[in-house]
């Protein structure tokens, strides 16, 4: 390991000050510190941000509203979260084993790494880690990578699956940094890779994710989070997918749907959600709306596969939606 300070925030301004010098912030630390083992990432000042008052969750009206702070296995277990949100729950449940649950924060999260293997090995081109210096993933093993979002510098997917479900959830964040607060969707978090994979988000130098708010609705009691994978636990998504649905008398008011484990950021699928308003509710609307979810895919040598597992998963996730009373 190479030598690094760390210091404590004694509060959320400090905190602010510390990261617009170039400081790391550090909660749980899931993935920093494998990086920074890996010696992948080497930051020279960490800013352990564990004291800040930016932990809870609340209901506030029809909203859900959680701390950035709050843990992953506190979220999945709160009860309103479960009652209101029980897509939330459930995608926290299937991203994470319970030790790393216990750990890993909202905020990190939706701001980890991802997990390609070209990006932690020190001797591969990659232009995440080393800009300019080519992507290994492009023409080598690529069966865990995207199909959509893609571009000639990289093909890495998103790792998060809460941040799937809070992105068909139109879940918005509120962050706080040098010039004040704003808020925005969590969807509008997440860049492209284009010719700038290095930059991931579009948080601003020494911007703190304070919270995230989820909106209810009545599509809230009809959603399901399903995850495609190579085994059945402590796995990446090779495909997931989720959705919620609005229904009255048998026909589908509002779909919400986006997916996992195919876009280099989670995928929100829009044209699927439009194909499905003010359908009947059967297997042959999902199947015609989910065909949809593939347009602009740009499959690699090794996951071609996506292009036919994506539309399942989606129609598999939607029955599971369509049959929660």
């Amino acid at each position: 390991m190479f030598p690094f300070t760390l210091e404590k925030a004694t509060s959320t301004q400090a905190a602010i000050a510390a990261g617009a010098e170039g400081a790391r912030y550090i909660a749980g630390g899931t993935t920093l510190v494998d990086l920074m083992r890996d010696e992948v990432e080497r930051p020279e000042r960490l800013v352990d941000i564990n004291k800040l008052p930016l932990g809870g969750i609340r209901v506030d009206g029809e909203e859900i509203v959680i701390g950035a702070l709050a843990r992953m296995a506190e979220v999945a277990a709160d009860e309103n979260v479960q009652r209101l949100q029980p897509l939330i729950a459930e995608s926290l449940i299937e991203g994470a084993s319970p030790q790393l649950r216990n750990m890993a924060s909202m905020g990190g999260n939706l701001l980890q790494r991802v997990r390609c293997p070209y990006f932690r090995m020190l001797d591969a081109a990659c232009n995440k880690r080393a800009p300019s210096s080519g992507c290994s993933a492009i023409e080598g093993r690529n069966a865990g990578h995207a199909i959509l979002g893609t571009s000639k510098a990289c093909a890495a997917t998103h790792p998060s699956d809460v941040a799937v479900a809070l992105v068909a959830l139109d879940a918005t964040m509120r962050v706080q940094g040098p010039r004040g607060e704003r808020s925005f969707p969590v969807e509008d978090l997440f860049r492209l890779p284009a010719d700038t994979p290095h930059l991931e988000h579009t948080l601003l130098p020494g911007e703190l994710i304070v919270e995230i708010r989820v909106p209810g609705g009545a599509h809230t009691r009809r959603a399901r989070y399903l995850k495609v994978r190579d085994r059945a636990s402590y796995e990446f998504a090779l495909v997931s997918a989720a959705a919620a649905l609005s229904i009255m008398d048998g026909v589908v008011r509002e779909a919400r749907i986006a997916a996992g484990g195919v876009g280099t950021r989670p995928w929100r699928l829009r044209a699927c959600e439009a194909a499905l308003a003010g359908r009947k509710l059967s297997r042959a609307a999902f199947e015609e709306a989910a065909r949809l979810a593939t347009e602009g895919a740009r499959p690699l040598h090794h996951n071609g596969f996506k292009v036919e597992l994506l539309p399942r998963t989606i129609v598999r996730a939607l029955e599971m939606a369509g049959e929660v009373a």
